[in-house]
């Protein structure tokens, strides 16, 4: 006999966690599960998860602070993430983006059928392409995470002060610390264009927290170019030629 399904909750409102238990419990005989747990925000899901191993996360679109797709973006950090099932009860362009990139949801009022349909599926599946995760997102993080010893650290986009390229990597700064991630900085600028402008081709600042430039000097003491100065550390950042004139009329603006 095949062990039961696990399954883990993330919904911000407890009357809707309490239904989706109800409705597994119903479905014991045809597909037997356990809830291994629940959350009431993404961060909580994230932190539970990594602990607590399960096969499949049923996953509310709309929560604050973190909606569901980025708390499925982070989750695929996880050294073996579950598989998603994500829950919705309307917004016909985040159906569509479901459809089109293959990711399985449940239309609130959930039913029992539905529900035991895409458990079976999401099981068999495996977990949701990061890529897809990517295209069907409506909107920018509001984190960046961080795979840290099996777990996930979140930071906040707001904090970032720089994000610059090294190798494979892309090094996350912020007042207190480093951190590193593995994405692309071509990406990332794409994503957050509205919050962070490039000022070399391995860099990008935040706009926030650009306070002004410095000009650099040689070895013989000689102008060489400029550097951002930024709001919080001591650091200072090269400005190529290329990307110095758009790094001043953000100055000037």
């Amino acid at each position: 006999m095949s062990a039961p399904l696990r399954v883990f909750l993330v919904d911000d409102e407890a009357p809707a966690r309490n239904r989706m238990r109800e409705l597994l419990a119903d479905l014991q005989a045809e597909l037997p599960n356990v809830v291994v747990g629940e959350a009431a925000s993404g961060h909580e899901g994230l932190v539970r998860l990594a602990s607590r191993p399960a096969d499949v996360a049923l996953v509310d679109v709309q929560m604050p602070q973190m909606s569901g797709m980025e708390f499925a973006r982070h989750l695929a950090g996880l050294e073996q993430p579950p598989a998603v099932v994500f829950v919705t009860a309307h917004d016909q362009y985040a159906l569509e983006a479901f459809e089109v990139n293959a990711l399985d949801y449940l239309l609130k009022p959930v039913r029992a059928a539905r529900l035991a349909g895409a458990l079976a599926k999401a099981a068999a599946g495996g977990a949701v392409k990061r890529e897809a995760l990517e295209r069907a997102a409506s909107a920018p993080r509001r984190y960046l995470s961080v795979a840290e010893r099996g777990r996930i650290t979140l930071v906040s986009v707001a904090d970032v002060l720089y994000l610059r390229a090294e190798l494979k990597y892309v090094t996350v700064r912020t007042a207190e610390r480093e951190h590193l991630i593995e994405e692309s900085l071509t990406a990332l600028e794409q994503e957050f264009g509205e919050t962070f402008v490039r000022v070399h081709r391995s860099c990008l600042v935040a706009r926030r927290a650009l306070r002004g430039v410095e000009r650099i000097t040689d070895e013989d003491g000689e102008g060489a170019g400029w550097a951002v100065v930024l709001d919080g550390i001591a650091e200072k950042l090269p400005v190529s030629r290329r990307q110095w004139p758009s790094v001043k009329a953000l100055l000037r603006s």
